[in-house]
């Protein structure tokens, strides 16, 4: 008994030492294997609607979905990411370099006259308030070109994460039903736990990332294509920061809307001002009701806050896979932590 519980000691040793230098291997690679892990979940029904078109081939249909994933979701996303970068680096530069205070002071040259007639309390605070936004504004600006331009500085890094992100979602499309099993079978937990903890953790998938991420970003897309059809500049930029806000509500894109529309009233442009107004209402503000509960479905839905802080987080640690990385981290401690309530809640075996 002594010897076995040895062998068992040093075999548990090796296992933890093994385990910690395929941490080490896998560290470098670990948001482009996470981003794998998620959107094969995301797109396992769909996968599997395929197989049962192509007669039980899983191989060409995970390839399929590869291709499928590359034209709808990486083309476009390298496009915008790029833009986004661009976009931001033009705004820190201008606002650095001080060619955005022309415009500052125009516009408070025809605007504190009146202020001063009507209401001259609001003066000095409106001058406060401007000055604020000049600086938020070029912090914004850095803090996307810190986080996100990381994304595109390497081409050959760029390159390399991304086929490791495609192959594992090749694989694990392929084969994450016998991965699934094996690891309920090493697991100590007992398999109705492992089979909770993975369907808790698909919903958390689908329920955050399709519910509210996706929601977000398509009301970010609108309100983009809203700036630029209505002639507000950065709008890849301002579409992004809709997107993150539209987390937080009642407010939501409202937040970089209105300001949007505030602006193109003070630069006289009247009908474009009005006419962002109503797409505002129309195209981007019924996003969120219609598409939302249909997209959430019936998952685990995670505080908005908590979703908000989560993105944010997420992005500023892991670069911007931390988009997607982030609310996953947190759905899984919120997993956990439902299932260590369920052992607690749960009566005690008696000792034997």
């Amino acid at each position: 008994m002594i010897g076995s519980l040895r062998e068992r000691h040093f075999l548990l040793a090796l296992i933890a030492a093994a385990g910690a230098l395929t941490f080490f291997i896998l560290a470098p690679f670990m948001a482009p294997l996470s981003l794998g892990i998620i959107f094969a979940v995301l797109l396992q029904p769909f996968y599997r609607r395929l197989v049962a078109w192509l007669g039980g081939r899983e191989s060409l249909a995970a390839l399929l979905m590869v291709v499928i994933s590359i034209l709808v979701l990486l083309i476009p996303m390298i496009i915008v990411g790029t833009q986004l970068v661009k976009e931001a680096q033009n705004l820190y530069t201008n606002i650095a370099f001080g060619e955005a205070r022309s415009f500052q002071e125009e516009w408070l040259g025809r605007t504190l006259p009146w202020i001063n007639q009507y209401i001259p309390s609001a003066a000095e605070p409106l001058v406060q308030l401007t000055e604020n936004i000049s600086v938020y504004a070029q912090q914004a600006s850095a803090w996307i070109v810190r986080h996100l331009g990381v994304a595109f500085s390497g081409i050959s890094t760029f390159f390399l994460q991304t086929f490791i992100f495609l192959m594992t979602l090749y694989y694990l499309l392929r084969d994450g039903n016998r991965l699934k099993r094996v690891i309920i079978e090493i697991s100590p937990l007992a398999d109705a736990d492992d089979e909770m903890i993975f369907q808790k953790l698909g919903a958390a998938v689908n329920s955050v990332v399709k519910g509210k991420l996706v929601v977000a970003l398509i009301q970010g897309l609108l309100s983009g294509i809203g700036f630029a059809l209505f002639g507000v500049p950065n709008p890849v930029m301002l579409g992004f920061i809709a997107a993150l806000v539209s987390l937080v509500p009642p407010l939501g894109t409202g937040l970089i809307l209105a300001p949007a529309s505030i602006y193109l009233v003070a630069i006289g442009a009247m009908g474009p001002a009005v006419g962002l107004a109503m797409w505002s209402v129309v195209a981007v503000g019924l996003i969120d009701n219609v598409l939302g509960p249909k997209l959430m479905g019936s998952g685990m839905d995670l505080h908005p806050l908590l979703v908000l802080l989560s993105v944010l987080g997420g992005l500023a640690f892991f670069g911007p896979v931390g988009l997607f990385l982030g609310p996953i981290v947190v759905s899984f401690l919120v997993t956990l932590l439902a299932l260590y309530r369920h052992f607690m809640a749960a009566p005690t075996a008696p000792a034997r």
